[in-house]
């Protein structure tokens, strides 16, 4: 498996990344607003959290399905445990769920690692659900592009990715469409009914929202244009998806054959035999990742730091770019 062809593009650099993350996380509040919040102390789950080990077995790390979880199931967890002798139990799950977890769990966690969206990293530090992060203790954090870095000392980048557009190419062949080449061009009503594209709530929908707001004269404090667009997008998108988990069937089924998505998202469509190119439109599209958070009060926090600095290795980035991502160091 290769990375598909992707160019690095980085519009600031850690600045943009943090200011984008921040605008997602106060409209994901307002998306969210009304919802209501589960209770962080429900029946069963408020006992004290036991003193972390420093000679643990095994440790359990939360994180995104698919390519991500493959890849450390099958490369990274067999490396760290002939390393250091501790084995690995993997918990797939979306990043928003396993903030909900991590939450509920917060006065007995059963989670070492979280893995998360710059979005729920942000989300996870303010709810003081993530441990500080001890360069001394995690050396290889020295070593990481800030251009990935979410909220410094609190999530440690580990799969580096960009969201992009792309598109079926033998639809487009077939129907004689010009290719996709700027996120304007997401805007046409030859795509009716054929889109798949994340709401607001979703870090891909907001991605999709930033990104019109920059190529029609807007940025992150003035994301009006972007709106002004995204209306006209809804008028030929008949569904806005709520994840990765519904988003990508519906591209694999051939329902849709325009969207925008992680590039390790398209990746694995395209592995899969879905005839998709992914495009970096004109316009850019800024770099982020999946970040790696040891959980606050984690049951074997000693190893859960020795696993993070073991992710950011070069031995462990080297797997991971092997597996469709960007590597972050």
């Amino acid at each position: 498996t290769k990375t598909v062809g992707i160019k690095r593009v980085n519009h600031g650099g850690m600045g943009i990344m943090k200011r984008w993350m921040m605008t997602g996380f106060l409209m994901l509040i307002m998306a969210l607003a009304g919802c209501g919040v589960p209770d962080a102390n429900p029946p069963g789950e408020s006992k004290p959290a036991g003193k972390p080990s420093d000679n643990a077995a095994e440790i359990t790390v939360a994180g995104n399905g698919g390519k991500i979880e493959k890849a450390i199931r099958e490369v990274i967890a067999p490396k760290f445990e002939e390393k250091y002798g501790v084995k690995v139990n993997f918990v797939p799950g979306l990043s928003g769920e396993i903030l909900s977890k991590v939450e509920l769990q917060k006065n007995a966690p059963q989670y070492d690692v979280a893995m998360y969206v710059p979005l729920d990293v942000q989300r996870a530090a303010d709810k003081g659900l993530a441990e500080t992060l001890d360069p001394s203790v995690i050396p290889n954090m020295a070593k990481v592009d800030p251009r990935f870095v979410a909220v410094d000392k609190v999530g440690v980048p580990v799969f580096g990715l960009v969201i992009a557009p792309a598109y079926n190419t033998e639809t487009f062949k077939k129907n004689g469409w010009a290719p996709i080449t700027s996120w304007n061009d997401l805007i046409r009503p030859d795509y009716k009914g054929k889109t798949a594209f994340a709401d607001i709530a979703n870090d891909w929908g907001f991605a999709l929202l930033y990104n019109l707001a920059n190529a029609n004269g807007g940025s992150l404090d003035n994301l009006e244009p972007g709106l002004k667009k995204a209306k006209e997008l809804a008028s030929y998108s008949d569904t806005f998806y709520k994840n990765s988990t519904q988003m990508m069937p519906a591209v694999q089924q051939g329902a849709a054959d325009v969207t925008v998505m992680g590039s390790y998202a398209i990746a694995e469509l395209i592995d899969s035999g879905v005839p998709l190119k992914m495009v970096i439109p004109k316009e850019g599209a800024p770099l982020q990742a999946f970040s790696a958070t040891v959980v606050k009060n984690a049951p074997h926090k000693k190893a859960a730091m020795d696993f993070v600095n073991f992710l950011v290795s070069e031995e462990a980035q080297k797997q991971i770019a092997e597996s469709g991502f960007y590597p972050v160091l």
